[in-house]
């Protein structure tokens, strides 16, 4: 990805290292992001169960560390993507659905972090809570994500959209009718893929608008032609199936909270190729009205 010299938002938010959040006693409530609960995945082979934290934590204060030269990129590499996200859906949103975009913060943590979802602990991955709407990312993830198979910017980028996607449902009004549907329906993982899914999609649609918008402002194509096999990498490591398949030796689909690798592949490449809201409904093409 060309994204050096990119615009780079106004909008994160960055804790760092002892950032004032002491150790949680469980995990918040809220939505889980793309890889919520990859490294619980992993060392247990269950879907976490995300619970409201107990009454009794309280935060510790701790002196904030400054970041490493390596985390101060990463950090710019991330300010760089949302603001590319800002500029592509403050032109798609007025478009395609008539409304206006409003931005996320997005708060970079070590460890552990407090949001207004509840606690959460960096093994749970990025994460995106509609009650504050804000994204929430541990740059440490982005290490894990290269060792399961996603190197590279655009499977970082990717996974930044993808949450931002998870916004975009939100100021979509999808976010709180899948949860009014929830509380009517037995079935939450199949709402849960859905929801997922088209998070995914919403990821591709702003990859296919992201080059025009950096050209506009003289810049070179943010994501180069090889960069998309990277997000297609990214999209496939962290399916249900290959996930349940690392750490169990065997997959049980009824139990999938995401979606296939190949179903990510398949709606990230839709949003991709058309560029179109209308084109990620993941909801109605699986018989679901909302």
């Amino acid at each position: 990805m060309e994204w050096q010299g990119g615009r780079r938002s106004d909008n994160v938010d960055d804790v760092g290292r002892g950032g004032g959040i002491g150790r949680p006693l469980a995990f918040g409530g809220g939505a889980v992001g793309i890889i919520g609960a990859i490294l619980f995945y992993l060392l247990t082979g269950q879907v976490p169960d995300i619970q409201q934290a107990p009454s009794q934590v309280s935060p510790q204060s701790q002196a904030q560390q400054p970041r490493s030269a390596a985390e101060q990129q990463q950090k710019e590499f991330v300010s760089v993507v949302l603001a590319s996200t800002e500029d592509t859906w403050s032109a798609v949103l007025p478009q395609q659905a008539r409304i206006q975009y409003q931005p996320p913060r997005l708060t970079l943590f070590e460890d552990a972090v407090q949001s207004a979802c509840g606690f959460a602990q960096a093994a749970m991955g990025p994460f995106y809570c509609p009650a504050d709407q804000r994204l929430y990312l541990d740059l440490g993830f982005f290490n894990q994500l290269s060792r399961m198979g996603a190197p590279g910017d655009f499977a970082r980028a990717y996974v930044i959209a993808h949450e931002v996607g998870h916004h975009v449902q939100n100021l979509l009004g999808i976010e709180r009718r899948v949860t009014q549907l929830r509380r009517s329906v037995g079935s939450r993982d199949a709402l849960s893929v859905l929801t997922e899914l088209q998070a995914d999609c919403f990821a591709g649609v702003w990859a296919h608008h992201a080059n025009a918008n950096f050209k506009s402002n003289g810049k070179a194509q943010l994501i180069q032609p090889d960069d998309i096999e990277s997000g297609l990498a990214a999209a496939a490591s962290v399916g249900d199936d290959r996930l349940q398949r690392q750490a169990r030796g065997y997959v049980t689909p009824e139990s999938f909270t995401h979606g296939s690798s190949a179903q990510r592949v398949s709606w990230f490449k839709t949003g991709m190729q058309t560029g179109e809201l209308r084109a990620c409904d993941t909801f109605g093409k699986a018989g679901v009205r909302l």
